[in-house]
C-alpha cells in the first residue's frame, strides 16, 4: 500500500504545473493533499479535480476563501469518511480529514502555523491537543492509525537547515518541539521517515526565495507518523525533492500488506 502526503499551496496551481502527470506515474493508494485553497463550488465545476485517474475523492474546505483545506484520493472507496475534529473554531479552516480503509485509519492534516509574531501559537497548541486526544481515541478503538499532512513543525535540529538561527520562528518554537517530542516519546507514536532514515540535509519546505531550493535550505515540516501498534506495517517511507509545483515537495509512505 502506497500513500502520498504533499502541501500543494494551491490545487489550481499545481494542476497548471506537473500534477495530473505525477499523480497517474506514482499510482499510489491514497495521496493525501494539503492547502488546496479552493471551494467546494469549484471543485465541482472541474472532473479533473474531483476524480483524477477516477480516483475517489473526499474533501474538507475551509470557509475563508483561498485558504487552507484537504483532498484525500484513493483508489478504493473508503469503508468511512469523517470531516473535522468537532470543533468549530478548526473545522472551519479545513484542517482535519479522516477516512477508513479496512483496519487502517488514514488522516490527513494541516496543522495552523503560529504566524511570525506567534499570534497563533495558543491556537496551535491547543489543535496539537485535541489532535492528540482524538488520535489516542482511535488507537483505544484498536485502529491502526496512519496521520500524515503538514505539520509546520521541524521536530529536531536536524530537521533544518539552520537551526541556531531559527529558535524563536513559528515552526522551531520549544513549544511547538516540545508537543511533538512528548507526542512521539510518552504515547510511544513513530515518524516513519526517521525509520529509516537518519540522517541531515533530507527537508520537505523551501522558502521562494531565489536560490534556496537549489542549495537546500529547507525545513522538513511533512510527516508520516503512525502508532506503535501500526508500526510493524513500515516498509519504506522517502522524500520527492525533485517534484516541483509547490514550496513543499510530496512525503512517501509504503506499507507492507
Amino acid at each position: 500500500m502506497k500513500l502520498i502526503s504533499w502541501n500543494v499551496n494551491g490545487l489550481r496551481s499545481v494542476h497548471r504545473k506537473n500534477f495530473r502527470e505525477w499523480f497517474e506515474k506514482e499510482k499510489a493508494d491514497v495521496v493525501c493533499l494539503q492547502e488546496i485553497k479552493i471551494s467546494e463550488d469549484a471543485i465541482k465545476e472541474d472532473e479533473t479535480f474531483y476524480h483524477p485517474a477516477r480516483y475517489s475523492s473526499a474533501w474538507a474546505y475551509a470557509e475563508k476563501a483561498g485558504y487552507s483545506g484537504l483532498a484525500l484520493y484513493s483508489k478504493k472507496e473508503p469503508d468511512d469518511v469523517r470531516v473535522g475534529l468537532g470543533i468549530p473554531k478548526f473545522d472551519k479552516e479545513g484542517r482535519w480529514l479522516e477516512a477508513d480503509f479496512g483496519p487502517i485509519t488514514v488522516i490527513n492534516s494541516y496543522f495552523p502555523n503560529s504566524q511570525r509574531d506567534h499570534a497563533r501559537l495558543p491556537f496551535k497548541l491547543e489543535f496539537c491537543a485535541a489532535a492528540e486526544k482524538r488520535l489516542q481515541a482511535l488507537r483505544k478503538k484498536g485502529r491502526e492509525v496512519i496521520i500524515c499532512g503538514d505539520f509546520n513543525i521541524a521536530h529536531k535540529e536536524i530537521d533544518l537547515k539552520n537551526p541556531k538561527t531559527n529558535t524563536k520562528n513559528a515552526g522551531f518554537l520549544p513549544e511547538e518541539r516540545a508537543w511533538l517530542d512528548q507526542f512521539l516519546t510518552k504515547h510511544e507514536w513513530v515518524d516513519s521517515f526517521r525509520k529509516f532514515e537518519k540522517g541531515p540535509d533530507h527537508y520537505t519546505w523551501w522558502s521562494y526565495r531565489p536560490g534556496v531550493r537549489e542549495k537546500n535550505v529547507g525545513w522538513r515540516l511533512d510527516y508520516f507518523l503512525v502508532n506503535k501498534e501500526a508500526s510493524d506495517r513500515l516498509k519504506a517511507a522517502a522524500h520527492c525533492p525533485d517534484v516541483m509545483g509547490s514550496d513543499h515537495c510530496p512525503v512517501r509512505l509504503t506499507l507492507k500488506k
